[in-house]
């Protein structure tokens, strides 16, 4: 007797089979076993070097962002939504938590990795909020990139922490 799957099971299915092959080719690359492309290198050459410019306080990973960029903070924090363009999450996000902050956010990078036209970054970030505490969060970013800029991005973090940050320290 044959089983059918319905479309929704199907769909399912096959986004699984899909991850778990991306997820695989990523991980040897990332071990080294499987060759990064030209485009992939050069993505995470650029991630880094802007990773490295946030942490000496001479640039940062936003100036990555295209215009049209659409940067969604997934979970549950005050600030949690999609922002359709950089000047919207610069002005919303981003502007408002750097002026909440007496020392900005310093990161450390615990593990990068590119995949085709996508980079995810996993790092620490750490800094002083204006009343003297301290704020530290870790934080998981999947960006999508094309033509050296980031034009999708999903950020993941401690809700929590950031809301604590955001609700006690007035910009």
């Amino acid at each position: 007797m044959r089983h059918l799957l319905s479309r929704r099971d199907l769909v399912a299915t096959l986004t699984i089979a899909a991850l778990a092959g991306s997820t695989s080719i990523a991980n040897a690359k990332a071990r080294g076993t499987v060759p990064m492309t030209a485009s992939e290198q050069a993505n995470l050459t650029l991630v880094e070097n802007a990773f490295a410019k946030w942490a000496d306080g001479t640039g940062g990973p936003y100036d990555l962002l295209a215009p049209n960029a659409v940067w969604t903070i997934v979970g549950h924090s005050d600030a949690s939504r999609t922002y359709s363009s950089r000047d919207a999450f610069m002005s919303e996000v981003i502007h408002p938590f750097n002026a909440r902050m007496s020392e900005g956010l310093k990161p450390s990078i615990r593990q990068i990795t590119a995949d085709g036209d996508k980079v995810i970054i996993f790092f620490d970030a750490a800094g002083v909020a204006k009343d003297g505490q301290p704020y530290k969060n870790t934080y998981a970013w999947f960006w999508e990139m094309r033509d050296g800029h980031v034009t999708r991005a999903h950020a993941f973090f401690d809700s929590i922490t950031f809301n604590d940050l955001w609700r006690r320290v007035q910009p």
